[in-house]
């Protein structure tokens, strides 16, 4: 499968560096952006299973750049953790929380901690990938069939038995994060949440007489 892209912006070097060597365990590809125009121009041509962001960047700052992404189409739903070497208490994290992302992270941070939850959505990419991946070969052997039922029956079971065993997956974490204080946990655990019901119901609306 091909590996999916994890997008680092700041504009420091030796944080981009300290970055790549907390995730490189990940076996993904790293992209690094130095400014938020940077990384707005890497988000025109690639797709990315998630985005950290630093928040403190001369010129266009982690807020404002993270305003331009979800403002786009194409990269609206991409999540983003934004991390940060202050701390200005609550209201400046949720600030970052209003501005789209899906956590927020002080630094030093835990690289065990980061490197899990940039896990989490790498994870939920490759699972968005194979659903549409196969969502595409249904279409296709719909169309060579004439939409034989038999044929559309067979891969829509299988689609539905891969959304089963991510859902058990989230159902599972669901319950490990149950009683966790964390608003930034809790917001990652929501995103997962709204991904996977928006597939359900567009697997089910491919069954006959689907809405």
């Amino acid at each position: 499968m091909q590996k999916a892209k994890i997008l680092l912006v700041d504009d420091r070097p030796e944080n981009l560096l300290a970055l790549e060597a907390i995730l490189s365990a990940l076996d993904q590809t790293l992209v690094r952006a130095a400014s938020g125009e940077e990384a707005l121009k890497a988000l025109l041509t690639d797709d990315f299973a998630v985005i950290l962001l630093d928040v403190q960047m001369p010129g266009m700052d982690g807020f404002e750049t993270a305003a331009h992404i979800k403002r786009r189409e194409r990269t609206r739903d991409i999540p983003i953790i934004f991390l940060t070497a202050i701390n200005h208490g609550p209201h400046h994290t949720f600030r970052g929380y209003a501005a789209g992302a899906v956590d927020y992270i002080s630094k030093p941070f835990d690289p065990w901690v980061l490197r899990a939850k940039v896990s989490v959505f790498v994870d939920l990419y490759a699972k968005n990938c194979q659903l549409r991946e196969q969502a595409a070969l249904l279409r296709l052997q719909l169309e060579a069939g004439g939409g034989e039922p038999a044929v559309g029956g067979a891969l829509l079971g299988e689609l539905s038995a891969r959304l089963a065993a991510v859902e058990e997956q989230a159902e599972a974490l669901a319950k490990q994060l149950d009683g966790v204080e964390d608003a930034g946990v809790a917001a990652t655990a929501a995103h997962l949440e709204r991904k996977l019901v928006g597939l359900r119901r567009a697997l089910d609306a491919m069954r006959p007489g689907g809405a």
